[in-house]
């Protein structure tokens, strides 16, 4: 049985004292949950934040890592800072990273290898655009990048990471993909995987949902047989909402 993951991607989103009391509330309301939780605050505030949630099992993640270990690399940041400061996941492949940021396939291979070598956890994002949808290009652009993003990636090293469909044309547009639609796309992924790795790596490998997850359609989405929880982004700054969908996947 996988573990469900509850995953909130702030974005460039809080100051100092909004994400502080944003995870002071979540700590107070988790309550008992099955869920793993993971937040992933912006760069400035990853310290004060871990600080925050010590003593719950909230984990801290990072939005973006880089893939040397130190140098002339001007606003980056390495996977032994984050590790400093609390970190035990990153975010790879993000689709604001790639399509307004213009990372390409190579280098979110670079990071998930780079992330993986240096003992993070790895949450690789998916997922296609309207128009490649509309196309009926979803299973090639999934393909196209799973290939690149797990090049090199071992079946050992699979159990530390975690896979994340976002539809890009449901990230805070409002529009969310139906359970039907999620569940397609997610067993195409767990397909692909057992084809690549193996049914062992398939079975266990958690894969999330995301795109204007909410607590009123959290669960159904949640509760389809391949969806392994959410990342969520809106929804996640506000403690009432995201732990209204912790709530909803059980």
């Amino acid at each position: 049985m996988r573990q469900v993951i509850v995953a909130g991607n702030w974005k460039m989103n809080t100051n100092k004292a909004e994400g502080e009391a944003l995870v002071s509330g979540l700590k107070e309301g988790l309550g008992q949950t099955s869920a793993e939780v993971i937040v992933f605050p912006p760069f400035p505030y990853l310290g004060g934040i871990a600080a925050a949630a010590d003593g719950s099992p909230i984990q801290m993640g990072s939005q973006d890592v880089y893939i040397e270990d130190n140098g002339a690399f001007t606003g980056e940041v390495s996977t032994a800072m984050l590790k400093d400061v609390g970190c035990s996941h990153v975010l790879v492949g993000h689709s604001e990273r790639r399509h307004v940021l213009g990372e390409c396939n190579t280098l979110i291979n670079k990071k998930t290898r780079k992330g993986l070598e240096d003992g993070l956890k790895v949450v690789l994002c998916v997922g296609e655009l309207f128009e490649e949808r509309q196309a009926w290009q979803m299973e090639s652009v999934l393909n196209e990048q799973m290939s690149w993003g797990l090049a090199g990636v071992t079946a050992e090293q699979m159990s530390d990471v975690v896979i994340a469909y976002e539809p890009v044309w449901a990230i805070g547009t409002g529009l969310t993909a139906s359970p039907a639609q999620a569940e397609e796309a997610h067993l195409y992924l767990r397909k692909w995987l057992e084809l690549h790795y193996s049914s062992e790596v398939a079975e266990n490998t958690r894969i999330l949902y995301g795109g204007s997850v909410k607590p009123d359609n959290a669960a159904e989405l949640i509760g389809q047989p391949n969806v392994d929880g959410a990342l969520v982004g809106g929804a996640s700054l506000k403690a009432d909402s995201f732990l209204g969908i912790i709530a909803g996947a059980g």
